[in-house]
């Protein structure tokens, strides 16, 4: 878009996903289908917390190859989301759809590095060697990250709803889901640290069996 005009549908209604135009390029077809998230933000209602459902169910296994895989990617997620993002907003003419939720995935997975950090080096312990997908604490601990993330996104505090208003393009639709991510992500690590710190006996019954 050109205007850098940041009015966008109003999330609390139910929005039909703008189709891809019929002229658009099979390049363009694969940028808007990696923007809507494979499908996982085509929701009339609520896409974005449905989008990060889907960041979440990728996020997973992408977690297994480990951390450094893991950072490296999302950090990927986040440089090429902004052209994605941007290219997408052009072919549907609206600044920052609610249907475009590669940013939800990208601050999905940043919210996830924590976890990921811990289940790959502080975790397995010689005690617990089981791999992470095969962890109940690693489950457990998954719906924390993603509510967090959610609230973050959803309520928007300062910075993010500053970055949400003020900043156009892809960079714009990126930003605030990146700094919700980091917000998240420290407040989740916060959490955890705190469990282990003060509780760490009662950790076990905190997690599903």
């Amino acid at each position: 878009m050109t205007d850098h005009n940041l009015s966008k549908p109003d999330i609390r209604n139910a929005n039909d996903c703008p189709p891809l135009p019929a002229n658009a390029s099979m390049l363009d077809g694969v940028v808007y289908w990696l923007a809507i998230g494979l499908g996982s933000g085509l929701s009339r209602r609520a896409p974005g917390t449905w989008g990060t459902v889907g960041g979440l169910i990728v996020g997973v296994p992408l977690m297994s190859l480990g951390f450094i895989p893991f950072l490296a990617l999302t950090i990927l997620s986040c440089l090429v989301g902004v052209w994605i993002c941007g290219r997408t907003s052009d072919l549907m003419q609206v600044h920052d759809d609610p249907h475009i939720v590669w940013d939800e995935w990208a601050g999905m997975w940043i919210t996830l590095l924590p976890l990921s950090y811990i289940f790959s080096y502080v975790l397995p312990t010689p005690e617990d060697t089981l791999p992470m997908l095969l962890q109940p604490m690693f489950w457990g601990w998954l719906p924390t990250a993603f509510i967090l993330f959610r609230v973050f996104d959803i309520l928007k505090p300062p910075p993010i709803g500053w970055a949400d208003k003020k900043v156009a393009g892809g960079l714009g639709v990126m930003l605030d889901d990146i700094i919700a991510g980091v917000m998240a992500a420290a407040i989740w690590l916060v959490i955890f640290m705190s469990v282990m710190m003060f509780i760490p006996e009662r950790l076990p019954l905190l997690m599903p069996q």
